[in-house]
């Protein structure tokens, strides 16, 4: 049978139905961008543009041109005097010049820049570090501004609870509150969620005191419900329930306080907000079957143990930093703040796009330079977002190196004169 289609050329036009008028479904789909013009697209356009010339190959150019130049003067020099003071025939004054000329080129210069840069990427091959462009040891020692990602790149990549636990039920820890989540989850299997992780292999809850307690009923993770729910009973026969989710679905369950208990919470949730930092609600039911709030956990993603240090000592050496994240501003401000980076993120409203057929803007530096160079870092970006910072800084002359983990960091990476790929 027939499927009856909709399709529209573009997102803003009316749909025409083209579906036979005695089916009464519908599949209705509309595409506004195909190929290159989609992100993956943009992504694997800018991942095929030209690379251009190294700081160093320039750098060598400009001293072959610079010794060609002044070799030409002199051999000049002395074809003039050999003729006129020397009396030398044309003939044999030209041989003479031409050898002079010849051994005055620096012919070997890249062959000796090559066998040194190999010697360096050996050496550091032995630190873990894999050079895939010899020209990128130079460059790199004379990089003056970094870009860098932020998730799995300056942080771990892995959300960890903090010790930060509001409590909202007397005589209630921090360690009956992880206890409370791990129940409200299968302990007995592999998590099935992120959040089921978090509370079970992140939180340092020896898991095995839980089998103490029978786990009744289970209802995991729903998108829709936005909690988990697990009834259980304890060694000592008395059954209870237990849940873990967001915040604000687990104040409706509450019944005890309830109004005083959802004031703190939300207070409580908007000043983590503020700093980055996420929440996760628990609540149990007391021997009446009362739902009430145990408290809430807190979990970010921390930076890796020797990323402050670091950007410390990148900084003594004269290298600028910038964060260029996709995560939220909040987030990526309170990140900087913990790693003592610029607080200054920027969002990507202001920032510039590739032009319609995926080249780079052609005033890019002149108009958004200044822009880039003043801020911190910039938050909530796209890859084309990172690959224009990248080359809007070096139209402004910066050397600059670009950091990252992910495939969407791979067209800021190329574009960097130095590009450095991590393990996330």
């Amino acid at each position: 049978m027939p499927t009856p289609v909709k399709f529209a050329s573009h997102a803003s036009e009316w749909l025409q139905d083209v579906s036979p008028p005695a089916h009464h479904c519908c599949c209705c789909c509309a595409m506004q961008f195909t190929g290159k013009h989609t992100f993956f697209g943009k992504t694997a356009t800018m991942l095929q543009a030209a690379d251009g010339i190294g700081h160093l190959a320039q750098m060598l150019l400009q001293i072959m041109i610079v010794l060609v130049a002044i070799s030409a003067a002199l051999c000049v020099a002395i074809l003039i005097f050999l003729i006129a003071y020397g009396k030398e025939a044309f003939g044999v004054a030209l041989q003479f010049v031409v050898v002079v000329l010849v051994a005055s080129v620096p012919i070997a210069i890249e062959v000796v820049c090559t066998a040194t840069l190999a010697l360096g990427s050996r050496q550091l091959s032995a630190h873990g570090a894999i050079v895939t462009r010899l020209a990128s040891i130079e460059e790199m020692a004379g990089m003056n501004m970094l870009c860098s990602d932020k998730t799995g790149t300056l942080t771990l990549n892995k959300m960890v609870i903090q010790d930060d636990c509001p409590i909202y039920t007397a005589g209630i820890t921090r360690d009956d509150v992880l206890t409370a989540a791990a129940l409200a989850a299968k302990w007995k299997e592999p998590p099935r969620d992120a959040l089921d992780t978090l509370v079970l292999q992140n939180s340092g809850l020896d898991v095995s005191q839980l089998n103490v307690y029978e786990q009744l009923e289970f209802v995991p993770f729903d998108p829709t419900v936005k909690r988990t729910e697990a009834t259980l009973k304890g060694p000592d026969g008395k059954v209870f329930k237990t849940t873990k989710g967001a915040p604000h679905i687990i104040l409706q369950l509450v019944q005890v306080d309830a109004e005083d208990i959802s004031k703190r919470v939300h207070w409580k949730v908007h000043e983590l907000g503020t700093r980055g930092i996420r929440s996760l609600a628990v609540a149990r039911t007391d021997d009446e079957g009362r739902w009430r709030m145990l408290g809430i956990l807190t979990f970010l993603d921390p930076p890796r143990p020797d990323t402050k240090e670091t950007i410390e000592q990148a900084m003594e050496y004269g290298v600028d930093v910038k964060m260029i994240t996709g995560d939220h501003a909040v987030i990526a401000k309170e990140t900087a703040r913990a790693l003592g980076l610029g607080v200054d993120i920027q969002e990507a409203g202001g920032l510039p796009s590739l032009d319609a057929d995926g080249k780079i803007p052609k005033d890019l530096g002149k108009k958004y330079g200044a822009m880039i160079i003043a801020a911190d870092g910039f938050a909530q970006v796209f890859p084309e977002h990172k690959y224009l910072i990248v080359e809007a800084l070096r139209q402004e002359g910066f050397a600059v190196g670009m950091t990252g983990d992910g495939v969407n960091d791979a067209p800021a990476l190329k574009r960097a004169d130095v590009g450095i790929a991590v393990s996330g």
